[in-house]
């Protein structure tokens, strides 16, 4: 079986909570999100960039033992990047980031150059490109992959780091995206769409070329969108612990749902359940029982 180069690119933070900081970041989430539940089937690797500090080489160490290789990360003057998560009630987290982090701080290098030749999908964001240095790297790293690579576009908004010009930039280089119903109101105004949820995401789709379109709704499920083929799933009743890292795992599922060329409903299907079991976990990257993994 070909083993799959996965690439997630973008943001390396931690996220601090009253009780400590746990290892995240949207990609970072996604890539090691994408290895637990790929296991032997793919090659996961992480670009970013970390400080010379503790939280960096704890970075590593977290990367690593989630099974992502991380030659692609870069070692910067500047800190490791860190934001503040608050959680409400009901376990929904809001964030407070740090800035001039070394993920602002991304330079192109031979070793990202060797990755955009072989790499099967790639998974960036909005918020890893608030900076000029690593937005350049970012779209250089998308734009430079093969028309057959999957260019996920998570779009991740994140006040008050959103950017119009940022967000249609990388929907023009993405021929995948990911959103969530938030997110949705704000790119259907952007993009001058309107009508339900699958139509806006029809309309997203045709404007920007995009091979799939994925919502999430939180506890309300999830759509997916390939061409005709459109799955509307409900969610999956779970006692939420925490929602950081929920969209990043279902990302990773629809990532290599697409990959193996599976229907929307099964993409969706695998998608939910991942995304639930992270809302039951603690922090953004558990381990995955076995029933997930491989599906």
């Amino acid at each position: 079986m070909k083993r799959h180069i996965i690439v997630g690119i973008g943001e390396i933070l931690w996220d601090v909570f009253p009780d400590g900081p746990r290892f995240g970041g949207a990609p970072s989430n996604f890539a090691c999100s994408t290895a637990e539940l790929a296991q032997d089937t793919a090659d996961v690797f992480m670009v970013s960039s970390v400080g010379k500090d503790d939280l960096g080489q704890r970075a590593f160490e977290s990367l690593q033992g989630h099974g992502v290789h991380a030659t692609c990360v870069q070692i910067a003057e500047q800190q490791t990047g860190q934001v503040l998560v608050e959680l409400d009630a009901v376990g929904v987290a809001s964030y407070r980031f740090a800035e001039n982090a070394a993920w602002d701080n991304l330079t192109w290098n031979d070793a990202l150059e060797r990755r955009t030749h072989d790499c099967h999908a790639v998974c960036f964001g909005t918020l890893g490109q608030r900076s000029a240095s690593s937005r350049n790297v970012i779209q250089d790293f998308v734009r430079a992959t093969s028309e057959d690579t999957f260019r996920i576009l998570d779009v991740n908004l994140r006040a008050p780091f959103i950017d119009d010009e940022v967000i249609l930039q990388s929907l023009a280089l993405a021929n995948v995206l990911k959103l969530n119903d938030e997110e949705l109101s704000r790119l259907a105004r952007l993009c001058r769409v309107d009508g339900t949820d699958v139509e806006i995401l029809r309309q997203l789709a045709e404007q920007f070329q995009l091979q799939c379109v994925a919502l999430t709704r939180g506890p309300d499920g999830a759509i997916i969108l390939q061409g005709d083929d459109v799955s509307d799933m409900a969610g999956v009743p779970v006692d939420v612990v925490d929602t950081v890292g929920a969209g990043d795992a279902f990302t990773a599922a629809m990532t290599l749902g697409l990959l193996a060329g599976r229907s929307s409903e099964h993409i969706n299907q695998s998608a939910i359940a991942a995304a639930s079991y992270v809302c039951s976990q603690s922090g953004a990257t558990p381990k995955f029982p076995p029933s997930l993994v491989g599906h």
